[in-house]
């Protein structure tokens, strides 16, 4: 069966700090946002299908910048294809780091997510094995009090059986105080729902018309 959507590349474009440092290309924007060590970094690698492209490091809070990717998208459907942004932002949450820093990629991440008019929605990130801390409960209530489009994706399904996942999602569904809540869970390791998340992209993609 043929896949409605193909990611045909991925590569790193830009570093930033700040609005000036973003890409100079208008592209529209997929924003990911999750704990130090969710697996940001990983899903963008399965997600492109390019080893590497997202450093992936096992010491939590090293990705310190907005981190801009660009990646081509063939959707069925339409003739032309699409072009896009995965925007790895920095792990929150990381109680090593000092306070001020912590200030610091605070203040870029949120002038980031609520500048930037070519944001489409944010996949934020939670670990399927454990219940949402107050940081994950902090995130989503910040992104819909904005009204910030917010895809929730239950990162690492492959460490859980099928029974635990129901229960798991559930549980994050109940934390977060959202009962009909969309949970996505996504293994990096066996590729499972990466199509349901590049059709979610895809959608986002469609509404902005064939020109």
């Amino acid at each position: 069966m043929e896949e409605r959507v193909i990611i045909t590349r991925g590569k790193y474009i830009a570093s930033a700090v700040k609005k000036e440092q973003y890409p100079e290309e208008s592209l529209p924007e997929i924003g990911f946002a999750g704990r130090s060590n969710v697996g940001k970094s990983s899903l963008i690698n399965s997600l492109t299908r390019v080893k590497n492209l997202a450093r992936v490091s096992s010491q939590p809070g090293k990705t310190q910048t907005i981190n801009f990717y660009e990646a081509g998208v063939k959707i069925a459907g339409l003739e032309r294809r699409k072009s896009f942004y995965l925007v790895d932002l920095p792990g929150y949450g990381y109680a090593k780091v000092g306070k001020e820093q912590r200030k610091i990629w605070s203040k870029f991440i949120e002038e980031y997510l609520l500048g930037s008019s070519n944001l489409r929605f944010v996949c934020q990130l939670i670990d399927i094995r454990h219940e949402p801390m107050a940081s994950d409960v902090e995130m989503f209530q910040w992104l819909v009090q904005h009204d910030i489009p917010v895809l929730l994706v239950a990162t690492k399904s492959d460490k859980v059986g099928k029974n635990a996942c129901q229960k798991q999602i559930a549980q994050i569904r109940k934390c977060l105080g959202v009962r009909e809540l969309s949970v996505l869970p996504y293994s990096s390791i066996r590729g499972d729902g990466r199509s349901d998340l590049l059709d979610v992209i895809a959608d986002a993609l469609k509404e902005d018309g064939e020109d």
